[in-house]
């Protein structure tokens, strides 16, 4: 059989696996009704979660925080976060996972994540950011976010239908006879423009889904969803040389802090307040 042709057959069937790959991962988040490609399975999913928190927790340069003033009010909002989600339209999910909470004594790191499968790490260097036990509890609840509406594993079946599209394509330039000078110019500007058009816009639309999502968590849980944008306006405080929006995998303070306004009456519809608990986060060391 000529190369050509050969190469011509191997292109249709690649073309008919992206049929089938879309057809068979089809998904809907429940809150935005945003189409999902999902093709890692959730028990795939849940092992790369453990996975990757075993290795934070074998981390020789992670201090797990054993001090009350940190722990407990990490605890108590990650336990009224996890109570909101179990409520939630992720609730079969939330009720499936094996939740834990873990702080990390870390005052330089502005980080919290929550892992596929419920595991929660929050770094004490995002205390001055959160500030109080709200902005604690937005943080969470868009992390917790992340984990309940699969977004890692969406992240990594939009990189697994890119890579067979650019797959597709060479074979395409091939059966073309294109000189491999071309072939190449044309697969790295299709690897550009696959990266700008398609992976970094599609991270975005995580994040901001995680900031909606998690801030009716938040006001579920009991705590003023206000407070997420003033999460947002500390965090533009002290961030510098952030890149353009459209070539950044997270969209501008400005955007997320204007996005959040336009949520806010539909989150302070689940807000109740529950008074009682202390309010302010512990103070860490001087940067």
């Amino acid at each position: 059989m000529p190369r050509v042709q050969q190469e011509s057959r191997a292109y249709v069937s690649l073309s008919l696996a992206f049929i089938a790959y879309i057809l068979l991962g089809c998904s809907t988040n429940p809150y935005t009704d945003r189409p999902q490609l999902l093709l890692i399975s959730e028990s795939q999913e849940l092992q790369l979660g453990a996975q990757a928190y075993a290795q934070v927790l074998r981390d020789p340069k992670v201090k797990i925080s054993q001090d009350p003033r940190e722990v407990e009010p990490v605890n108590r909002v990650a336990k009224r976060v996890i109570e909101a989600a179990k409520q939630s339209k992720y609730a079969e999910m939330a009720k499936q996972f094996n939740w834990q909470v873990i702080v990390i004594k870390d005052d330089k790191t502005m980080n919290a994540f929550a892992l596929p499968g419920g595991k929660i790490a929050v770094y004490t260097g995002i205390f001055p950011i959160a500030k109080n036990e709200a902005g604690l509890a937005a943080i969470l609840g868009h992390e917790v976010t992340h984990a309940l509406a699969r977004h890692g594993a969406e992240r990594m079946s939009q990189g697994l239908l890119t890579q067979l599209g650019l797959e597709a394509a060479n074979i395409a330039l091939a059966s073309q006879g294109a000189s491999p000078i071309v072939m190449q110019t044309a697969m790295t500007a299709l690897g550009l423009g696959a990266n700008v058009g398609v992976l970094l816009p599609f991270s975005r639309a995580h994040e901001s889904e995680a900031d909606y999502i998690g801030l009716l968590l938040a006001a579920q849980a009991g705590y003023d969803p206000r407070e997420a944008v003033r999460v947002w306006e500390r965090m533009e405080q002290v961030s510098k040389g952030q890149p353009a929006e459209f070539l950044s995998t997270h969209p501008s303070h400005g955007t997320r802090i204007q996005q959040l306004e336009g949520w806010m009456n539909e989150a302070l519809s689940y807000y109740k307040p529950q008074p009682g608990t202390p309010a302010d986060l512990p103070p860490v060391s001087v940067r």
